[in-house]
């Protein structure tokens, strides 16, 4: 039996295993469909997988377990509040710029931004309208802060304790990868051996678009496949890098979690992604392109070190 990946998550191919009976979940964007088909039915649908099932055509998710399931959701609900939080502050901070009302001082989001944000609803408002506006905004982004620090709390107890920590320990020795970051590598990769160092670029979706034919070689935008949470994360993180490399406390912190090995290799990779760095500022690349070659190799080191032997 087979069916696609989707919302109804992993619990029918638990079910059917545990009863002694086979079951494949294919992955949706690697079922070969013709390309003249216009007609899409479920029956249709369930023919397709039958037979592509029978020629063993099916390319397999890997299912995780239960506790990574579990783990993979916590992950994405903390991504889920960090997007909501970035909205509430911006339908805000849009509240204020309509009023003419902008902040100056300093960065914004920080304790002394709050404090003008305060006195704004008490002094600086026009209007009992504009002032319940203001307030329920304000609200939103109070109630979604504390959402997402629940999270990072509970995030980081796991991390700290769980079959993932030995991972995030050692994902922690390269710089961007802090401990939020190498738990949600950790249990959105889950298997690391499924790739290897020249392929794990591919396989988060890290790679350049190719449409060749003949001797004409033609490539294109990376092609963003895969787990599209994996690559985001590898492309923030590959930020990190551009800055002169000096080991810091927070680093060093790091470091005495994990083994000499790993801190060895981390290091390693942390002066040679910046090298990569000041060679493509000399070559005058395009930041944002040179970014993601980083995040590509960014995606090897972190290979490397997720592999490495206790």
């Amino acid at each position: 039996m087979t069916y696609e990946a989707g919302p109804t998550g992993f619990g029918l191919y638990r079910d059917l295993r545990a009863a002694g009976i086979r079951c494949e979940v294919a992955a949706p964007s690697k079922l070969q469909r013709p390309a003249g088909d216009r007609v899409k039915t479920d029956a249709r649908d369930a023919l397709l997988l039958a037979r592509l099932l029978r020629l063993d055509e099916i390319t397999c998710v890997t299912v995780p377990s239960v506790e990574q399931e579990a783990a993979r959701d916590l992950v994405r609900a903390r991504e889920d509040s960090r997007a909501d939080l970035m909205r509430a502050r911006h339908r805000l901070s849009k509240l204020l710029l309509r009023q003419g009302i902008v902040y100056y001082d300093g960065h914004a989001w920080t304790g002394r931004h709050d404090t003008w944000l305060r006195g704004i609803g008490q002094h600086r408002l026009n209007g009992p309208a504009t002032r319940l506006t203001f307030e329920s905004d304000y609200e939103a982004v109070l109630t979604t802060t504390a959402r997402r620090d629940r999270l990072d709390a509970a995030i980081a107890t796991i991390a700290g304790d769980s079959e993932f920590t030995a991972v995030v320990r050692r994902l922690g020795c390269l710089r961007g990868i802090s401990t939020l970051t190498a738990f949600a590598l950790a249990v959105e990769i889950g298997d690391w051996h499924r790739s290897t160092g020249s392929t794990i670029g591919s396989f988060v979706g890290l790679v350049p678009s190719e449409h060749s034919s003949g001797t004409s070689r033609v490539q294109g935008p990376i092609t963003k496949t895969g787990n599209t949470h994996a690559w985001r994360l590898l492309v923030e993180a590959a930020w990190h890098h551009r800055s002169g490399y000096r080991p810091g406390k927070t680093m060093r912190d790091r470091w005495e979690l994990a083994p000499p090995a790993a801190r060895i290799r981390g290091d390693a990779g942390n002066r040679r992604l910046h090298a990569r760095w000041v060679n493509f500022t000399d070559r005058k690349k395009r930041p944002v392109i040179a970014n993601v070659a980083i995040a590509r190799e960014l995606a090897g080191w972190c290979w490397s070190l997720a592999v490495m032997e206790e």
